[in-house]
C-alpha cells in the first residue's frame, strides 16, 4: 500500500510539473539582451532568473546579480546622444498684475487660480459708477482697500452660508 501511495504521488507530482511546464512556456518570452547591452534594473520584487551587470565605479560596491524581469532595455534620449546639441529654456510665463481702475463697490466672488506654479486666490471687484460688464478679476493687493473689502466680503459670505439649510 505504501508503494503504490508513493507512486501516485509521484505520478501526481509530474502531471503538475508537465501542466506548470505548459503554463510557462505559452506565455514565458526569452530576454533579448546581449552582452554589452546597456539596460535598466528595478529593485523591486526580487526572482530566481538572474543576470550579472557589470556596474560603473560610482555603484561598484552593490551586488551584480539581479533578476531577468526586473531589466529593461535602456535608450538614450536625444540629448545624450547629441551632448552638444543644447535645448533652449522655455522662458517663465509672464503674468501682467492688474490694479483696480478706480474706488470699489463690492466684491462679489472668489476663485483660487494657480499662476507660474503657485495657487493664488483672486476676487471679482465690482467698481463704483460702473457697471457689471467692468468687473475685474484681482489679487488682493491689487485691490485699493482691499483689507476692508475682504473683510465685508467674508463676513456676507459666511452670513450667508448661515442661513443655507
Amino acid at each position: 500500500m505504501w508503494k503504490r501511495a508513493c507512486d501516485t504521488a509521484a505520478k501526481h507530482i509530474a502531471e503538475a510539473k508537465e501542466c506548470y511546464k505548459q503554463r510557462w512556456d505559452k506565455s514565458h518570452m526569452e530576454p533579448n539582451f546581449r552582452e554589452g547591452d546597456q539596460v535598466l534594473v528595478s529593485t523591486l520584487n526580487l526572482r530566481k532568473n538572474a543576470v550579472e551587470v557589470q556596474f560603473t565605479e560610482e555603484i561598484y560596491r552593490k551586488h551584480p546579480v539581479f533578476p531577468v524581469s526586473l531589466v529593461k532595455p535602456y535608450f538614450q534620449t536625444e540629448e545624450e546622444k547629441l551632448p552638444c546639441r543644447k535645448k533652449n529654456p522655455t522662458p517663465p510665463e509672464i503674468v501682467e498684475v492688474e490694479y483696480s481702475p478706480g474706488p470699489v463697490k463690492k466684491i462679489i466672488k472668489a476663485r483660487k487660480i494657480r499662476l507660474n506654479g503657485k495657487d493664488q486666490r483672486q476676487y471679482l471687484v465690482r467698481f463704483k459708477n460702473q457697471t457689471a460688464d467692468k468687473d475685474k478679476w484681482l489679487a488682493e493687493d491689487a485691490i485699493i482697500d482691499g483689507n476692508f473689502h475682504l473683510r465685508r466680503f467674508r463676513a456676507s459670505w459666511r452670513t450667508e452660508k448661515s442661513h443655507q439649510w
